[in-house]
């Protein structure tokens, strides 16, 4: 392992168990799943979406979407509303519950990485975001899904 990508694959790996499995909540069974988190973030941003746009912006297959969100329907994050924009697919909206549910989720984790980074300097802090932003972006292009910024 003596590639800097190496290091870098096998860092992120632990990453995502890291970011995921270290909440009090994930550990309890209360946290969202990490196809709700990812799928109500993108909702969230982006407004109502049908199964194309979702499977569009995700590369996902409509069977593994339609589970997905149906799951998220029976568990009351969103809703199934028809196009606002009046074509004929329904789409997917947000529901309160939904909302609250992941600012609570997204509260919690950034509470965690507050207190991995407590003693890191504000431009270390600033450095790895931009660094990670730059990586995340990059993937997005050779994906050509970019995902929406605030």
């Amino acid at each position: 392992m003596d590639k800097a990508t190496h290091l870098i694959e096998f860092e992120t790996m632990l990453l995502g168990r890291h970011l995921y499995l270290n909440s009090p909540r994930a550990r309890a069974g209360g946290r969202l799943e990490r196809s709700a988190y990812i799928l109500l973030s993108r909702i969230r941003m982006e407004g109502p979406m049908s199964i194309g746009q979702l499977s569009d912006a995700f590369g996902l297959d409509a069977s593994t979407l339609n589970r997905q969100t149906a799951a998220m329907l029976r568990g009351g994050l969103v809703e199934r509303i028809p196009d606002p924009d009046g074509g004929i697919a329904r789409k997917f909206r947000i529901t309160a519950e939904g909302a609250r549910r992941l600012d609570t989720h997204r509260g919690e984790s950034v509470r965690a990485l507050e207190k991995v980074m407590a003693n890191w300097d504000p431009e270390e802090v600033a450095a790895f975001a931009g660094f990670l932003k730059r990586f995340n972006t990059d993937i997005e292009s050779l994906d050509e899904r970019p995902w929406p910024r605030p």
